[in-house]
């Protein structure tokens, strides 16, 4: 039995692994499709020319609970200069992400991807992912996790995408 046990274990992992490298970067992203908190489609064609970060998050993510604040000061610096940022929460129970919310507000995009559909083609390896797209509307990073030390190179990778011009 632990024999079976340590196999599936190495099966998670290497899962995982994988799905780290599920997109590449260079490509375009995968298609949102889904209307935000607002009612609004996000369509990532309508954002070519902007510099898009893609962050998938769930209320029970303790690192993303630390993230978002980064997320929203960056949202607030930077949108008038092309940064678009959306949210993608993965919580089965809209309530827990709107209670999140509440404590933790975000003024940017925030899409309910309570069926997996978009997380499904991105597949994050872990929580929070972000997925950073170039006004060539090409995926040019990702960033997985979030430690306090991660906010400077969120933001200069930030301020690196802002500074080029669209392809």
């Amino acid at each position: 039995m632990k024999c079976w046990q340590a196999v599936c274990g190495v099966a998670l992992v290497l899962a995982f692994a994988s799905t780290a490298s599920a997109l590449t970067l260079g490509e375009a992203p995968p298609a949102i499709d889904m209307p935000d908190r607002a009612g609004n489609n996000v369509d990532l064609n309508e954002l070519k020319g902007k510099v898009v970060v893609i962050d998938f998050w769930a209320s029970w993510c303790g690192p993303c609970r630390q993230e978002m604040p980064v997320l929203e000061a960056l949202h607030k610096k930077y949108a008038k200069q092309g940064l678009v940022l959306i949210g993608i929460n993965i919580d089965s129970n809209s309530k827990k992400m709107d209670n999140f919310l509440k404590g933790t507000p975000a003024s940017f995009r925030i899409v309910h991807d309570r069926k997996l559909a978009v997380a499904a083609k991105y597949e994050p390896g872990t929580m929070p992912s972000s997925y950073f797209v170039g006004r060539d509307g090409k995926i040019r990073y990702v960033h997985e996790g979030f430690r306090k030390k991660d906010a400077a190179e969120l933001e200069e990778r930030i301020k690196q995408l802002l500074a080029e011009a669209a392809n």
